[in-house]
């Protein structure tokens, strides 16, 4: 499956869709208040994806910025393309591992903060799932 994820990302970091600059422009174009809003709604994201962190075991630092939130996979996980494939499969929930950006991500995960706090809390719940499951094993 993540040989399919890393041919979708090298065709992504070719270029940016030009549809998608447009809107990137006009984005900028948008008030100071919907700039707030918008950081405030990934401010939220980030406090969520953390939780998500957390419940993994992982390490991270608090003050990232951006639209992603990357954390050190625990000690015991000896590869975290691995371990992220094995969540995918049994919880459902699709995290980045960071070796598919380069050899310094190896021990690392990336978990993006585009998707709204619904579905963040839902993977949340999967994963702890996921967790009580193999822990009773």
């Amino acid at each position: 499956f993540l040989q399919h994820v890393l041919t979708v990302k090298t065709n992504f970091d070719s270029g940016m869709f030009l549809p998608i600059q447009h809107a990137a422009i006009e984005a900028l174009n948008n008030s100071q208040e919907w700039h707030k809003e918008q950081n405030r709604i990934y401010q939220e994201r980030k406090i969520v994806a953390l939780e998500l962190l957390d419940a993994l075991g992982c390490t991270y630092e608090k003050d990232q910025a951006g639209l992603f939130v990357w954390a050190k996979v625990p000690g015991h996980v000896k590869d975290a393309e691995v371990f992220c494939d094995q969540i995918l499969q049994e919880a459902k929930v699709f995290m980045s591992p960071g070796i598919i950006f380069g050899d310094i991500g190896k021990n690392y995960l990336r978990v993006s903060l585009c998707s709204d706090t619904i579905l963040l809390k839902t993977a949340i719940n999967r994963i702890k799932d996921y967790l009580k499951l193999k822990d009773n094993k």
